[in-house]
């Protein structure tokens, strides 16, 4: 995945003397060997502009996103999932895209799957897997995200302003806070599209499939009522 990310960024920084970037590669309290490879990397590619963040205590994906997001110094922040799950030359889509979409600074371009759900990877899942993911869109649609058909690809790029109202609003840490961050987004509204990307299946995720889907119910429902009760509110500046 670094491998793929850099190639494609000094690509571009190639072709255009004013293209500048920044990796951040959030490590979230893990007990392998994940900051030693990034650091053996880093030393092959001197040129790059890259960091690390290692948090000494296990935050959940949202937790580790949002740190890495606030870390950042870009004018595009982009959150991509570490398992190159997907193509990361899609960045061109969503950079196109949020450049239409942008408005008075905002603007959130994500990619999204939802063109795959025909695909012979996608319907030889197992039937309790496919229902499971139909009935969480359902209930992500019940509940109010509305308008994206692919909240949880891990592949979303944010303008500048718009990361800087939503990340600090933040308050899900877990697998559910794609669902918050579009939320939040929404309820701004900034202006959102969505992006088809090249994305293939990765074996060996840590999700479980029954317990995991339970919690992200329960979790979606908590959030929409947070926010309807107020007990969580937006802070835009």
């Amino acid at each position: 995945m670094l491998k793929e990310t850099v190639e494609y960024l000094e690509a571009q920084k190639k072709n255009d003397d004013n293209y500048t970037y920044e990796i951040i590669l959030v490590d979230d309290g893990s007990r392998d060997d994940t900051i030693e490879v990034a650091l053996n990397f880093s030393k092959t590619v001197p040129e790059v502009d890259m960091r690390i963040l290692a948090l000494e205590k296990n935050r959940g994906k949202g937790g580790a996103v949002t740190q890495g997001i606030l870390a950042a110094r870009g004018e595009l922040c982009l959150m991509v999932d570490a398992d190159g799950a997907t193509q990361f030359s899609d960045l061109g889509k969503l950079v196109e895209e949020i450049k239409i979409i942008e408005k008075s600074g905002q603007g959130v371009a994500i990619g999204s799957r939802s063109h795959l759900v025909s695909t012979e990877a996608v319907v030889k899942r197992s039937f309790i897997r496919n229902f499971l993911m139909r009935g969480f869109h359902l209930l992500v649609y019940l509940l109010g995200i509305r308008g994206i058909e692919d909240t949880q690809c891990g592949f979303k790029l944010f303008t500048r302003k718009s990361a800087q109202i939503i990340f600090p609003n933040m308050h899900v840490e877990r697998w559910i806070f794609d669902i918050e961050c579009l939320m939040i987004a929404q309820i701004c509204k900034m202006p959102i599209s969505e992006v088809q990307v090249t994305w293939h299946e990765i074996d060996g995720s840590k999700v479980n499939l029954m317990m995991d889907s339970m919690q992200m119910a329960i979790d979606l429902f908590l959030i929409r009522l947070n926010y309807v009760l107020g007990f969580w509110t937006v802070k835009s500046n």
